[in-house]
């Protein structure tokens, strides 16, 4: 479970699976583990709290098996308290809900953690942070959606930005180590900006698994976030 601590050197990029090839994610899986990444993301939905269903905790967990990788489970459902055990179960190394899912955020965080999960707060574009503002001390992580959940290969929404510089603000001043996530739109050509801005971890689907091969690929996606972050030669 590397990449959790807000002061290593590097950002981290994790791969949407929602824009690979369904029909052979376990070669999928180790592609990206042989093309170096350490992270994947995962996308959980459920119909309702967006329009579109994918996958669950009995896919996770058979592709468990196949893959080193830091399972960054993305729950686009509503009432994920449900389903927490489920999808520990399945062998997730992080679970993120979305706070308008849960009613009562504070005890969903509470037992994502008590069942050995790292735990994450998803905040929709027009999402306020100060619904995340008590609960930050407990976050590994707060995912800023930079699109509208449900869908992939939605364009991003540039006011999003200012909502990772003011958590990155806050999350620096209160001294915490909560790792800030954007999903939706996140590309090559932005991956500077958005690091810049104070991301630690960019969600990528189709800007990267429509650009095989994946070693070249994240290499380019590499140079941009070590950019980003000052790293760069």
């Amino acid at each position: 479970m590397s990449g959790l601590d807000r002061t290593r050197t590097a950002p981290i990029l994790a791969p949407s699976l929602l824009s690979s090839d369904f029909s052979r994610l376990g070669e999928e899986l180790e592609a990206l583990q042989s093309a170096g990444l350490e992270w994947v993301h995962w996308d959980v939905m459920d119909g309702m709290f967006v329009p579109n269903i994918t996958l669950g905790p009995p896919i996770i967990k058979k592709l468990r098996k196949r893959s080193n990788l830091f399972f960054d489970v993305h729950l686009m459902i509503e009432q994920p308290e449900r389903y927490l055990e489920a999808f520990a179960d399945a062998g997730s190394d992080m679970l993120v809900v979305h706070a308008e899912a849960s009613i009562h955020l504070e005890r969903t965080v509470s037992e994502i953690k008590r069942l050995g999960m790292k735990a994450g707060v998803a905040l929709n574009p027009h999402t306020p942070l100060d619904h995340v503002h008590y609960l930050l001390p407990e976050l590994d992580m707060v995912l800023i959606m930079s699109v509208n959940p449900g869908f992939g290969g939605q364009s991003f929404i540039p006011f999003t930005l200012d909502k990772v510089r003011e958590l990155a603000r806050e999350v620096t001043r209160r001294g915490l180590s909560t790792l800030i996530q954007m999903d939706g739109g996140v590309s090559v050509n932005n991956a500077e900006e958005l690091i810049a801005a104070g991301a630690d971890v960019l969600v990528s689907g189709s800007d990267f698994f429509g650009h095989p091969p994946y070693p070249e690929r994240y290499q380019t996606f590499r140079r941009a976030m070590d950019k980003g972050a000052g790293l760069a030669v």
